[in-house]
């Protein structure tokens, strides 16, 4: 598996305990669209950057952050993420740059974080259907309909990885028309004067830079099912470029249509106002597909989100940074606790507020990603030979200056976080720290099994 300092991997099979070729590989298809749920759904969730700063602000970000934010986080994803194609995904990056426990510190991180956002997707749903059924509004038919939606998408991630990615391809289709056809409709009644609407002294930049950043991160999770795609030295670079093209032009598109055909007021621009632009322009008819393409979008979204963070709990344990039941695969080759976990995480997060758990999740992820630009920079500068069947074509000093500005965005959202996130989100990292050294004493004691599999290279002998 090792030779001349370079990681050679093997198929994840051969000479394990459980056959993996029997599972179906993704294909680039699906890994487009799975990469396209991972981080967006649709413009469903937009429409707090036009009341919080207008629409021309609402439509510059989404032009130029994906530059800033996106595009650097996606190239660094696709080297990493063919230089360790396992379901570890980033937990792997910074292990083998950092060590281990900092590893598992990322791992917790970004675990947390995405179980954090998974919680926003039946929020989302109730809050387009809502309208059309009060009843969804709060109260005992609220709870029940976030148990029953969470049960029937966690089915779904247990039936298997490759039915999660088709049934992504035809969400996204039916997610993306209405607002095509919106964008017919509204042609004779766009006024382009609307767009350039802005008062610099009411911007909201807090709530701005929160949902711009949380519609356009998440660019790495699709690492964690590495070890599920289909030749993934070529497929996942690929599928990643396709992918920002699609998420950028999914979410200016909508925005552009709904802020120049609708007169504009930022106050009502909240989410799931998206419903009602629609109406406006094309009718109730129009709404109603809206709505019905909201509530598809949000099950493509948990669904993608539910599978990388549960492989990413079975990679850590491949890895022996969880129990090895955590490396439990059913039948279909999918993770059962590593579900099981994440389920029971959205459940109990769902309570909080769209906008509370936009900007605890963004506190967490910006945490670790952190360190995944520390890692990708120094696996640059010490091993600048390891194999990477995709490399972003720039030196050393290209690759540190590539994570400046993303660096830079990191601390500004850090510094708009509440008093209330800050102290959520510094507890979540707190218990991290502890957990690591407990689950150690679990192992030394052996009331815990912890094994590493076999068919991984040893990163720490290989890199260090």
């Amino acid at each position: 598996m090792e030779s001349n300092g370079t990681i050679e991997y093997v198929a994840l099979g051969e000479g394990s305990t459980l056959n993996l070729d029997k599972f179906q590989k993704v294909p680039i298809i699906p890994l487009i669209f799975l990469i396209f749920y991972e981080v967006s759904g649709g413009p469903f969730g937009v429409e707090d950057t036009v009341r919080a700063a207008g629409p021309l602000l609402a439509l510059l970000g989404f032009l130029v952050f994906p530059f800033l934010w996106s595009v650097p986080e996606a190239l660094i994803t696709a080297e990493l993420g063919t230089m360790f194609p396992e379901n570890g995904g980033y937990v792997v990056w910074v292990s083998s740059a950092l060590g281990p426990y900092w590893g598992f510190q990322l791992g917790w991180m970004k675990w947390l974080s995405g179980v954090i956002d998974n919680a926003l997707y039946p929020v989302l749903f109730l809050d387009y259907l809502k309208s059309a059924i009060p009843a969804l509004e709060s109260g005992f038919p609220r709870i029940i309909a976030v148990l029953i939606l969470t049960s029937a998408l966690t089915y779904m991630n247990y039936r298997g990885l490759t039915i999660v990615g088709w049934i992504a391809i035809f969400l996204g289709i039916f997610s993306l028309l209405p607002f095509m056809v919106m964008g017919v409709i509204a042609v004779p009644r766009i006024k382009p004067r609307r767009w350039i609407m802005v008062d610099l002294k009411n911007v909201n930049w807090g709530l701005y830079l929160n949902t711009l950043f949380w519609n356009l991160n998440y660019w790495d999770s699709i690492s964690t099912l590495a070890g599920e795609v289909d030749d993934p030295g070529k497929t996942l670079p690929r599928a990643l470029f396709y992918a920002v093209l699609l998420v950028v032009f999914g979410y200016f598109f909508p925005l552009l249509v709904g802020t120049g055909a609708v007169p504009v007021n930022p106050e009502l621009w909240s989410d799931g106002y998206f419903s009602e632009v629609v109406r406006l322009i094309g009718g109730v008819w129009l709404r109603i597909w809206v709505q019905a393409a909201s509530a598809m979008s949000n099950m493509g979204m948990f669904m993608a989100e539910m599978s990388s963070d549960s492989f990413q709990l079975l990679g850590m344990a491949e890895r022996g940074m969880l129990p090895e039941f955590f490396a439990k695969r059913s039948s279909f080759g999918t993770p059962i606790i590593g579900i099981v976990f994440s389920a029971s995480g959205v459940i109990l997060l769902s309570w909080l507020s769209f906008q509370e758990i936009v900007a605890a999740e963004n506190f967490l992820y910006c945490f670790g990603m952190l360190m995944e630009l520390v890692a990708f920079v120094k696996l640059r500068m010490k091993f600048p030979t390891l194999d990477r069947p995709y490399k972003v074509p720039v030196g050393i000093k290209g690759a540190i200056l590539m994570c400046v500005v993303p660096s830079l965005l990191i601390f500004v959202v850090l510094a708009f976080a509440t008093f209330k996130v800050l102290v959520i989100s510094i507890s979540a990292v707190m218990v991290g720290l502890v957990l690591r050294p407990c689950l150690k004493f679990l192992e030394h004691k052996r009331w815990l099994k912890f094994s590493v599999n076999s068919d991984l290279p040893d990163i720490q002998t290989t890199l260090f």
